[in-house]
């Protein structure tokens, strides 16, 4: 795991190629899990159940009690530890209040959304079904389907961190992070965490289901500490289906700011937490989407199936060529179809993009996706899901050939 106070040194030995130095823990993402899930009756308490902090006012003020999971403080030190030796002074200071919870979306605009679409169509769906039922393609695609799943449910010794970036806006870089994200939950068995690096008005929320939201990746990097439990920190994250949490990068408002130092502490300190961590970055070439980017175990580049989308990865593919081998390798390229007919040779485009030395995977349009609502894996296309999962089990595979 990266050194908390050298963080930037081992991106920069990432950078050479230089393996960082490894520390021997016990305290991995599945053996957090199974601690907290060890904690007893009297410990298993929501962090609103348990005493604050030590204030250093001689007459510290008591914090209002909240409800279990909305983003509580975490547990403080027993009365008895505070006989002890002094304990040096944390390096941040802590927020002065807890955030008020904010709606996903306003009250005044749930009523404009119309009610989402499948993938594609139902005489689609239909021939689909009658070409397997014909044709002996059906157990091909159940053979490949339990592969990729293996591939995915394969076991970590520290967390993956997966960064998703894209060169301009309307790429669909947060559409492949909820994809990935939302097959890590499905199907490995530890906690996934999908962060939003992007605290420009981003759309992960939104994306990913959630109805409100309360802290953000920046206040939790000034609130997150070594000794927490995995039961603490979720206290802060937005919980989502099958074992996944959301740590948002803004409240929907406007002036939001995430730098490189908090994102550090976050990624940080959040790590031996979770199995897998997406990061839904800012676009390129912002300073925090690079630090991500060169912090990660593997990288997805997501790029619109446009000749200007094409031109512009390839340039960027081939000026990764001159860096350390492992960039580029670890890169997968996930190009989305923006529509039904695209005014390129799909293709043809993706072996270009493949001659750089990166993987391409090709997301065909699908109807829900491009609604830009919630995304509900039930109502998306067969190809998509299948592309989706190839998708999340190449990038998986890459995170883990990185220490």
């Amino acid at each position: 795991m990266p050194n908390g106070n050298n963080w930037q040194g081992d991106v920069l030995r990432d950078l050479r190629g230089t393996p960082p130095q490894q520390h021997a823990t016990g305290n991995g993402p599945a053996q957090s899990h199974a601690q907290a899930q060890r904690r007893s009756p009297a410990q298993e308490q929501s962090p609103a159940q348990q005493q604050p902090h030590p204030q250093p006012q001689p007459q510290p003020q008591p914090q209002p009690q909240e409800p279990a999971g909305t983003g509580a403080r975490p547990p403080g030190r027993s009365a008895a530890a505070s006989h002890g030796p002094a304990v040096p002074p944390t390096r941040t200071q802590r927020p002065a209040r807890s955030p008020d919870s904010r709606p996903v979306v306003d009250s005044a605009l749930t009523g404009t959304a119309r009610r989402p679409q499948p993938g594609e169509s139902a005489a689609a769906r239909i021939s689909r079904a009658v070409r397997r039922i014909v044709s002996s393609s059906a157990a091909r695609e159940v053979a490949e389907l339990t592969r990729t799943a293996e591939q995915i449910q394969q076991p970590v010794t520290t967390g993956r961190q997966i960064a998703v970036t894209s060169i301009r806006g309307g790429a669909g870089k947060t559409t492949v992070a909820a994809l990935l994200g939302t097959a890590y939950a499905h199907y490995r068995h530890d906690p996934v965490l999908l962060v939003e690096a992007d605290p420009a008005l981003g759309s992960l929320p939104l994306r990913l289901g959630a109805e409100s939201l309360r802290w953000t990746t920046a206040d939790v990097a000034d609130i997150v500490e070594p000794q927490m439990s995995l039961l603490d920190v979720t206290g802060y994250l937005v919980q989502l289906p099958d074992n996944a949490w959301l740590l948002p990068g803004s409240q929907g408002r406007i002036g939001a700011m995430l730098d490189t130092a908090a994102y550090e502490r976050v990624m940080v300190a959040l790590r031996r937490y979770f199995g897998v961590t997406v990061v839904d970055c800012e676009t390129l070439p912002a300073e925090v989407a690079r630090v991500a980017l060169s912090a990660a175990q593997a990288r997805v580049l997501a790029v619109p199936a446009t000749l200007d989308g094409i031109s512009s990865t390839y340039a960027v593919l081939q000026w990764m060529q001159g860096l350390p081998r492992h960039m580029i390798a670890g890169t997968v390229v996930a190009l989305t179809s923006t529509t039904s007919r695209p005014g390129i040779d799909v293709e043809a485009a993706a072996e270009r993009l493949r001659s750089t030395g990166a993987a391409v995977h090709v997301l065909p349009h699908d109807r829900h996706l491009a609604a830009g609502g919630e995304l509900r894996t039930e109502l998306l296309a067969r190809p998509t899901r299948l592309a989706a999962t190839r998708l999340a089990a190449e990038v998986f595979q890459l995170s883990q050939k990185r220490r």
